[in-house]
């Protein structure tokens, strides 16, 4: 009988490029593959599983709504779904959103209503509006998406792409400023770029870009897919320097690690633009949806993930610096949002993760120099410690090899 591997490889389009073990089963910051393997997660399936493998309350919530009440589409009022979206107002100071199921929905959520908003709102020319957005970004992998990406990869031979988006360099707010005009509608950011590398802006960026997307009538528009919910440290990466975006985008971690749940949230008179027939999704904000993610808040707030991130974060960027290794180039992060990026001249990000496959650690590696490191919020210090010797003895090896040769 062909195993996970081969049956996957045969028939799934080879648009990733995984590691080769076949997972099949989690709980709490570990997994196991098919031969009982076990390994301790340090990808949390990029930000996806904040709450663990399998997180009791968040399965008991799911299977209550499932035997209840799943889909119905948003052609009807349901009892889960108000409340859902009240706490998240509730959690994030925002007024009102607007439930998804993926991440990329919801970007193009927060691109229309931006559009939308500015000819309507702003004044903007019919068909005129630009949105600014960020070199390195990563915001999903639709047409529209791709097409402000500046990873050339992305955009190979999916054209024609989308017109009305410019890019400008990330961590410069002063390109902000210069790239302004009459017709920009947004500045789309994320405040912590977690595809890109794990790249945290200079301090004071995101203030001083709320600052003049305020003074220039400007939506300043998060995507916190990835760093938000308690992954970097604070309840939304924005948090770090008190800045309140006129829209925010969640996704990964709302779903509790079960399920696709996502949401564009603004203030009103932004999300006022929507009226019936303006945008809509048949599974969006279903019942089932909306009880896994009402969970996964509540699990939030209760346990104090964000501050456990914060300091569990702390903890680990302090012991990875005491590595001494020459293929690291750079160690970064917030929370358990961490980067170790290598120099590529010595050595790849991808077989560091594959030799800390072999050792029970699973991690991925982000473009070819960053390996990633970003485990349920739930780790424990004694779990990191594990990690942290596996990760030097790793690059002890490779140094050793290279040294060698």
């Amino acid at each position: 009988m062909s195993s996970g591997l081969d049956l996957e490889n045969q028939y799934c389009a080879h648009n990733y490029h995984p590691l080769p073990v076949v997972l099949t089963r989690g709980e709490g910051v570990y997994l196991w593959d098919e031969n009982d393997k076990k390994y301790l997660d340090m990808m949390s399936a990029y930000s996806a599983v904040s709450h663990g493998h399998s997180n009791p309350r968040v399965v008991e919530a799911l299977k209550q709504q499932a035997e209840t009440l799943c889909i119905v589409s948003r052609a009807f009022y349901t009892d889960k779904l108000g409340a859902f979206l009240k706490l998240a107002c509730d959690v994030t100071g925002q007024d009102m959103a607007l439930p998804m199921n993926t991440g990329a929905e919801a970007v193009e959520t927060a691109v229309k209503a931006a559009r939308r908003w500015g000819y309507e709102s702003k004044g903007i020319e019919t068909d005129k509006a630009e949105i600014l957005v960020c070199t390195g970004n990563f915001h999903g992998r639709t047409t529209t998406i791709i097409s402000f990406s500046d990873e050339a990869e992305y955009q190979k031979n999916f054209g024609p792409l989308t017109p009305g988006f410019k890019v400008i360099d990330y961590g410069d707010a002063d390109a902000l400023e210069a790239a302004i005009t009459p017709n920009t509608a947004a500045f789309l950011v994320e405040p912590i770029q977690g595809e890109g590398g794990i790249i945290i802006p200079p301090k004071g960026y995101l203030k001083r870009c709320k600052e003049i997307c305020e003074a220039n009538n400007v939506l300043l528009i998060a995507d916190e897919i990835q760093c938000g919910l308690g992954r970097s440290g604070r309840m939304l990466a924005c948090d770090h320097e008190d800045v309140k975006p006129d829209g925010l985008i969640l996704g990964k971690a709302l779903g509790g690690g079960v399920m696709p749940v996502s949401m564009f949230l603004a203030r009103q008179d932004v999300m006022d633009i929507f009226v019936p027939g303006t945008h809509g999704s048949t599974f969006g904000g279903n019942p089932l949806a909306a009880a896994v993610g009402t969970a996964a808040l509540n699990i939030l707030v209760e346990d104090q993930l964000a501050d456990r991130s914060r300091d569990m974060g702390d903890y680990m960027l302090a012991e990875l610096n005491k590595i001494d290794s020459g293929l690291i180039q750079d160690i970064r992060g917030a929370g358990l949002f961490i980067g170790v990026e290598i120099d590529p001249a010595k050595g790849t990000a991808r077989e560091v993760c594959e030799r800390l496959m072999d050792r029970g650690l699973l991690s991925k590696e982000t473009h070819e120099t960053v390996v990633r490191l970003a485990p349920p919020l739930i780790i424990t210090r004694e779990q990191i410690d594990w990690a942290i010797t596996q990760i030097r003895e790793v690059l002890q090896e490779m140094d050793e090899v290279r040294l060698a040769s």
